[in-house]
C-alpha cells in the first residue's frame, strides 16, 4: 500500500500535467451528436452527468471508440463515446469483475490467504484463494463473507486505476507467489495495469465501475476447491462464487431462477427413471429406463430414430470408427502434444494407445484410405462412436460434463466453394432439430484469432462465406471477432430453453490445418492430383447425454409423447385382465410404443394410476371387464385428464399420428 501510494501521487503529477497541457476535443454520440470536451480533463462520467443525471447514475462503464473505458478516466483525443448499462453484456462483466474484486478484499480480511484470479462468469463471478492447505471454505462462512462485503459496499470505495512497470509490480506483489507467476508468465509488455478498491491491489486489466457503491445487492452462493489453472499437478485453491445486481428485486428473481432451476436439476428428475452413477464407473452413466422388467434404451429416440432420418434425407454415411487408436495417430493430428492428459491412455505391446476422445482422426483415415475424386466431394461422414475423455473429477456434473459420451458428430470434407452451401445445409438441419425440440437459438461468428495457422487469404475468403450463408439463414447472428480456432472459423450456437437459459451444444467448425496434417488430398477438376480438402466440424445435440440433461430440465421430466422414454402404461382393474392388459401392451410394444403393464405391482387400482402418473407415463390405459370384452381401453393422460373408454385400435392410431408429428403436447391434442 505505501509503495502503491508513492506511484499514485507519481500519477497523479503527471496527470495534473497533461490536463494543464489540455486540448479540445470532440466527442462523437451514438446518436451522432458531437460534444466539446478537453483532452486529459474531460471524464465519460462528466459527458454523461451533462446528458442526464440519470443516464449518468444507471451508467456501468463507458466505450470509447469501442473500447471499454473507466467513467471516470480522462478522454486523451477525439473519439466516440457510447456509454453502457447493466443490461449491456458487456456492462455486465465488468459489473461482475468489480464484484469480483470486492469479494477478493473481504476475502482477504477474513481469510488472509492469497488471492489467484477473480475473473466475471457467464453469471456472475468468483475469486480463488489459495490458503496454503490450512484450511478449507466453509459455506456456514458465506454470511461472515457478505457482511463484509456489505461494509466495503458501503464505504464507496473508489476503483483507481494504475499503470506500473513489471519490474515494480514484482517487488509489490512478493507476498503472493501466485500473481508474480502472472506476471513472469503472463505478461509481456514493460507495464501493466493494477486496480485499488479500499485496502485491495489486485493485478487487472479492468475497467471497472466508478467506486464499490455502485453493487447494490451481491450475494455469495457456492465454493468448491479447484487447482492453479486447472492442473491437477500444482496447488488446490479454493473458490468461492458470487453474484450481484443494481437493485435487489433483480436479485431476487435470479434467486426464484435458482429455484426453478434447483427444481428442473436433471440429476433429481432423471435419478430414479432415466439414468444412475456409481463410484465405481470413473463417473460415467448407466441408461437405467427400467420399467416392470424391461430396459427401455433411450438412445434410440433421441438421436437414431430422429437424427439418423435426418442424416439419410441430406447426404451423410453413417460409419462406425474404433474406440482405441495407437498414440501415433494422436501425434499426427496434433492431440498428444496439446491433450494427452485428458486422454485416457495405457500400454499395449510396446506401444501406447488412448481411448478416442473425439472422431476426427479416424474420419480422416477413412477419407485418406484410398484416392479421391473432386465427384466425391462433399464427402458428409456421421459417427455416433463412443468418446472418452479424462475430465477433472471437480468439473463433473450430472450428465452435463461426464468421462464417456456420445455425439451426433460428423464431418464434411469438402473444396473451398462448397463451405458456403455446406454451411447452409448444416444450419438449416440445426433449425429443423431444435424447432422440433421448442428451443430458439443465438448464433455467433468467431473469426480469426490473433495467434492463427494457415493463409490469410485462405481465411477471409472462409469467413465470408459463413458470413453470407448467415445472412442467406435469416436468423439474427452476432460476430465474435477474433474468438475463432487456431485452425479455422467458426459458427458457435447457444439454446435457450424452457427458463430462459442459455447452453452451448451446437458448432460448426472450418479445419485447414486435419487436412494438412494427414496429407489428405483429391484429385481436383483440373487434374491436380494433391488437391486439399476443407474439414467441416459439425454437432447439433453436441453430447448427447448433455442434452438429454437439459432436455430433462426443459420438460421437467414431463417428456412429449414422441420424445419420451415412457410413452404408455396398462392398468387392469383386477387380476382376471391381467392377461389382456399384457396382450395390449404387446399390441402398443410391437408397433414401435414404450409400452409397460402394471402385472405385479400389488397395489390397489388408484395406486397404480398415481404412480404411473408420477412415472411420467404419457397415457394410462385402464382396462376391465368391460374393456375385455369390447377390445377397448379407458385413456387417462399423466394429467389425470380422462378420455373415457375407445377402441385399442383408435387410441393407437391417435397415438401414432401424434408420435409422428413429434407433436409436443400429445395429451392435449389426443
Amino acid at each position: 500500500l505505501s509503495l502503491y501510494e508513492e506511484l499514485k501521487k507519481e500519477s497523479d503529477a503527471l496527470l495534473a500535467r497533461k490536463a494543464a497541457e489540455s486540448k479540445p476535443i470532440i466527442v462523437e454520440l451514438t446518436d451522432g451528436q458531437k460534444v466539446p470536451g478537453k483532452s486529459w480533463v474531460t471524464t465519460p462520467y462528466q459527458i454523461a452527468s451533462d446528458i442526464s443525471q440519470g443516464l449518468a447514475d444507471s451508467a456501468v462503464i463507458s466505450l470509447v471508440n469501442g473500447e471499454l473505458w473507466d467513467l471516470d478516466r480522462p478522454l486523451e483525443q477525439d473519439c466516440s463515446l457510447e456509454i453502457l448499462r447493466f443490461d449491456n453484456e458487456d456492462a455486465q462483466a465488468v459489473y461482475w469483475h468489480s464484484s469480483a474484486h470486492i469479494l477478493g478484499e473481504a476475502m482477504e480480511r477474513f481469510y488472509g490467504g492469497c488471492l489467484c484470479y477473480g475473473p466475471p462468469i457467464e453469471n456472475g463471478f468468483y475469486y480463488d484463494m489459495f490458503l496454503d492447505g490450512q484450511k478449507s471454505v466453509s459455506s456456514t462462512e458465506f454470511g461472515d463473507l457478505e457482511a463484509l462485503c456489505k461494509s466495503v459496499v458501503k464505504e464507496k470505495q473508489p476503483f483507481e486505476r494504475l499503470e506500473i512497470s513489471k519490474e515494480t509490480l514484482l517487488k509489490m506483489f512478493k507476498y503472493n507467489k501466485f500473481k508474480c507467476r502472472i506476471l513472469n508468465e503472463k505478461v509481456t509488455t514493460p507495464t501493466t495495469t493494477v486496480y485499488r478498491c479500499g485496502p485491495l491491489i489486485d493485478l487487472c486489466r479492468g475497467p471497472h465501475v466508478r467506486h464499490t457503491g455502485k453493487i447494490k445487492a451481491m450475494k455469495i452462493y457456492k465454493n468448491s476447491s479447484t487447482y492453479w489453472e486447472g492442473r491437477s499437478d500444482m496447488e488446490t485453491l479454493q473458490r468461492i462464487y458470487g453474484i450481484s445486481f443494481p437493485d435487489s428485486k433483480m436479485l431476487k428473481e435470479w434467486e426464484r431462477f435458482q429455484e426453478e432451476a434447483k427444481n428442473r436439476d436433471h440429476r433429481k428428475i432423471g435419478k430414479v427413471t432415466l439414468f444412475l452413477f456409481h463410484k465405481y464407473s470413473l463417473l460415467c452413466w448407466f441408461i437405467s429406463l427400467i420399467s416392470s422388467k424391461r430396459i427401455h434404451e433411450f438412445y434410440p429416440y433421441v438421436v437414431f430414430l430422429f437424427i439418423q432420418d435426418e442424416y439419410w434425407r441430406r447426404g451423410f454415411q453413417e460409419v462406425a470408427s474404433p474406440n482405441i487408436y495407437n498414440s501415433k495417430l494422436w501425434e499426427t493430428s496434433g492431440h498428444w502434444q496439446h491433450y494427452s492428459e485428458n486422454m485416457f491412455s495405457f500400454p499395449v505391446e510396446d506401444d501406447i494407445f488412448a481411448l478416442k476422445p473425439m472422431n476426427c482422426p479416424g474420419h480422416c483415415l477413412m477419407f485418406s484410405h484410398r484416392p479421391r475424386s473432386w465427384r466425391e466431394l462433399p464427402l458428409r461422414l456421421a459417427d455416433f462412436g463412443v468418446l472418452h475423455r479424462n475430465e477433472l473429477s471437480g468439473t463433473l456434473t450430472g450428465l452435463t460434463r461426464v468421462r464417456r459420451f456420445q455425439q451426433d458428430d460428423a464431418h464434411i470434407f469438402c473444396v473451398m466453394d462448397q463451405i458456403e452451401s455446406e454451411m447452409k445445409g448444416c444450419l438449416d438441419f440445426l433449425r429443423c432439430v431444435y424447432d422440433v425440440f421448442g428451443f430458439s437459438f443465438q448464433l455467433y461468428l468467431s473469426t480469426r484469432p490473433e495467434k492463427y495457422l494457415g493463409d490469410i487469404a485462405l481465411w477471409n475468403q472462409a469467413e465470408k462465406q459463413l458470413e453470407n450463408s448467415l445472412n442467406e439463414f435469416g436468423e439474427p447472428w452476432k460476430l465474435n471477432p477474433g474468438d475463432g480456432a487456431f485452425y479455422g472459423p467458426k459458427i458457435d450456437i447457444k439454446i435457450k430453453d424452457a427458463i430462459g437459459r442459455y447452453h452451448q451444444c451446437a458448432t460448426i467448425q472450418l479445419d485447414f490445418q486435419l487436412p494438412i496434417r494427414f496429407n489428405l488430398t483429391f484429385v481436383g477438376k483440373d487434374g491436380d492430383d494433391k488437391a486439399r480438402p476443407v474439414i467441416i466440424h459439425r454437432a447439433i445435440l453436441g453430447s448427447v447425454e448433455r442434452m438429454i440433461a437439459i432436455l430433462t430440465e426443459n420438460y421437467v421430466g414431463k417428456w412429449p409423447l414422441w420424445l419420451s422414454p415412457r410413452q404408455v402404461m396398462l392398468v387392469p382393474v383386477n387380476p382376471s385382465c391381467e392377461d389382456y392388459a399384457n396382450k395390449v401392451c404387446k399390441q402398443f410394444t410391437e408397433a414401435g410404443f414404450m409400452a409397460d403393464a402394471d402385472l405385479d405391482s400389488g397395489c390397489l387400482l388408484n395406486k397404480k394410476i398415481r404412480n404411473a402418473q408420477l412415472a411420467q407415463y404419457n397415457f394410462i390405459l385402464v382396462v376391465g371387464e368391460k374393456e375385455k370384452m369390447t377390445n377397448s381401453v379407458n385413456v387417462r393422460t399423466r394429467d389425470n385428464k380422462v378420455h373415457g373408454e375407445l377402441p385399442v385400435s383408435e387410441v393407437m392410431a391417435r397415438l401414432t399420428l401424434l408420435k409422428q408429428s413429434r407433436c409436443r403436447n400429445a395429451e392435449e391434442e389426443f
